[in-house]
């Protein structure tokens, strides 16, 4: 007998990191693969985090984060969504991935259903699957108006053994964005049936209309069975820090602390220190991070747009590009060879859930000379195999 659950032993590495990993830290690589841009932290963050070293913050903290984080993420979100939101409602356990992790396990367990809206980051799957849950997918559709999906699709696909849906909006790979009404009929029906709701918002501040996406917060009970996952990586260059935040009913503060110290013990303590200056200090920083990510959709938008092979339509949120090649059949195949032949690492849409293998993403969250070079690489490749047949 093999020692490992089923769901475990078939596990796969995504198809992200097993394109980049090759050559991850090549210098001759344009890095357009992995959610990040080359803007490192700012100054202000780093510093309050070597200054809570340097202060001897090195000891167990609270399991659901320091208390001064967690009141600077009530004002932050009060301020920004216009709430009243009790504290006792938020948890720090680690990485936004954590607190996707630890939402699907308390939902979630052998012979459940999740439903995923597709497509979708790989590791969502990956979380699903290991709770021994069958997975579903409500996959987005490409319009000439762009992705959509109504919340009508999403809660046609609920089944009476649906436990948990995930949902990410602002959407990476698409940038999909789902708007308030929509939000709020989802909600009201996973309310009436009991079904957990894992909404991921960590793209809440990186849209290309307005400041900030609509969030489930702003529609929400709060004894709601909701979950806002949300984190510091993308609207603060904080990647590498993982440092994320979840929103959740109140009565399940005992559950999050608790899972909190089984999974992580709790967010590093220095790292926090500096999640508060993010929030106190760092607005112009988002801001100026907001109009880079413009300009690189403006970029990739002269790139592709009209290209004829290549079919791509503008994202509404996040910093991805999702574009298809209609008779592309192997998106692992093709971003390797296009890595070999013109040192520009992306990612296979296969890996983004059933449906996609025509697609690849394109991060443009990177400085925009180095953008500009490897959409130049990429539309070469595409042109040098432009006989579709060839692109394997």
């Amino acid at each position: 007998m093999h020692p490992l659950r089923d769901e475990i032993e078939t596990i796969e590495q995504n198809g992200i990191t097993k394109v980049a990993f090759t050559r991850m830290h090549d210098p001759e690589v344009i890095p357009l693969w992995f959610g990040e841009g080359d803007v490192v932290t700012p100054d202000f963050v780093r510093d309050a985090a070597k200054a809570a070293l340097d202060d001897g913050q090195t000891f167990y903290a609270h399991t659901r984060g320091r208390p001064e984080l967690r009141a600077a993420l009530q004002v932050y979100l009060d301020g920004l969504y216009g709430l009243d939101i009790d504290p006792a409602r938020i948890t720090v356990p680690g990485s936004a991935m954590l607190g996707v992790t630890i939402a699907a396990q308390m939902a979630l367990s052998n012979g459940d259903h999740g439903l995923i809206v597709s497509p979708v980051w790989p590791n969502i799957e990956a979380v699903f699957r290991v709770t021994g849950a069958e997975l579903g997918h409500v996959r987005q559709r490409l319009t000439d108006n762009g992705w959509q999906l109504t919340a009508e699709e999403i809660i046609g696909a609920i089944r009476p053994d649906t436990k948990a849906i995930f949902v990410n909006s602002p959407c990476n790979p698409t940038g999909w964005v789902m708007d308030a009404e929509s939000q709020a009929e989802l909600l009201a029906a996973c309310r009436e049936r009991g079904v957990l709701l894992i909404a991921d918002e960590v793209y809440h501040r990186t849209v290309f209309d307005g400041d900030h996406a609509p969030s489930f917060l702003e529609v929400a009970r709060h004894d709601d069975p909701l979950v806002v996952v949300n984190g510091f990586s993308k609207a603060w260059a904080m990647t590498g820090w993982r440092v994320g935040w979840v929103v959740t009913p109140a009565r399940h503060r005992l559950q999050w602390t608790a899972l909190s110290e089984c999974f992580n013990t709790g967010a590093t303590v220095f790292a926090q220190l500096g999640a508060v200056a993010a929030l106190q200090q760092g607005e112009d920083f988002v801001r100026q991070l907001q109009q880079q990510y413009r300009r690189g959709r403006e970029i990739v938008d002269h790139a592709l747009r009209d290209h004829p092979v290549i079919d791509y339509c503008s994202p509404a949120g996040a910093f991805y590009a999702f574009p298809k090649i209609a008779d592309l059949s192997d998106s692992l195949a093709f971003v390797e060879d296009l890595l070999a032949e013109e040192d520009v690492g992306l990612a296979p849409g296969y890996t983004f859930g059933p449906g996609n293998e025509s697609h690849f993403r394109l991060c443009f969250a990177q400085s925009h000379q180095r953008l500009e070079e490897g959409l130049q690489r990429l539309t070469r490749f595409v042109e040098r195999h432009h006989g579709i047949g060839n692109l394997r």
